[in-house]
């Protein structure tokens, strides 16, 4: 289909992707609101944004394979926003975690993270994301220079693995890790198609 009618390119495409992302957000503060996150609508909204956080990172790294594999480059307009309601969601999950499991007390959250694994690994990409969601912008793009950047937001890659490794220490400790599971499929291949993406140009160079 060639790009000029291609509906990823509509005027309304990013509008609607921007409230189909937003959705999460709003039925997590219904419900926050409603009560009906269950009996424990602290760790529903702690997990709740997590969850989401490891989707939108899926989400945001899956755009380049569909891109290709569909020849629908229009797609790429799309990442920066999923990449950015990426680090939202990861934000909301920290605050949550801050307020609801530490009342927002600075010296008992400076003294527990680096008491628990998960959640060093899960701090440690909270601040990765930081820069790429603070150079997410053109007028960024140009002060670093495209390879700069290029390279700055390749550590999208290893915020998605501490992702995973928080999410999996998280689960361990309560021996369910069938969600992990899928998640580290999902990962794998996005990733493992990276390189084999790479080294066939590698090789067609």
């Amino acid at each position: 289909m060639p790009a000029s009618r291609s509906p990823w390119l509509h005027p309304a495409a990013k509008p609607l992707l921007f409230v189909v992302c937003a959705l999460p957000f709003a039925w997590l503060l219904y419900g926050a609101f409603a009560d009906t996150l269950g009996p424990n609508p602290a760790e529903a909204l702690i997990r709740g944004t997590g969850d989401w956080t490891l989707r939108f990172l899926c989400l945001t790294l899956a755009i380049t394979p569909l891109r290709v594999m569909t020849k629908q480059p229009a797609l790429a307009r799309f990442r920066r926003m999923l990449g950015l309601y990426a680090f939202f969601y990861a934000v909301l999950h920290f605050l949550s975690y801050g307020w609801l499991d530490m009342g927002f007390d600075l010296d008992a959250i400076v003294r527990d993270i680096p008491k628990r694994p998960f959640a060093l690994v899960g701090f440690l990409a909270l601040l990765l994301m930081a820069p790429l969601a603070a150079t997410s912008f053109n007028r960024a793009i140009k002060a670093l220079g495209a390879k700069r950047w290029q390279w700055l937001h390749k550590l999208v890659y290893a915020v998605v693995l501490l992702g995973l490794l928080h999410f999996f220490w998280m689960r361990a400790s309560k021996n369910n890790l069938a969600e992990v599971f899928v998640y580290a499929v999902v990962i794998a291949l996005l990733l493992g198609w990276r390189i084999v993406h790479a080294l066939g140009r590698k090789k067609a160079g």
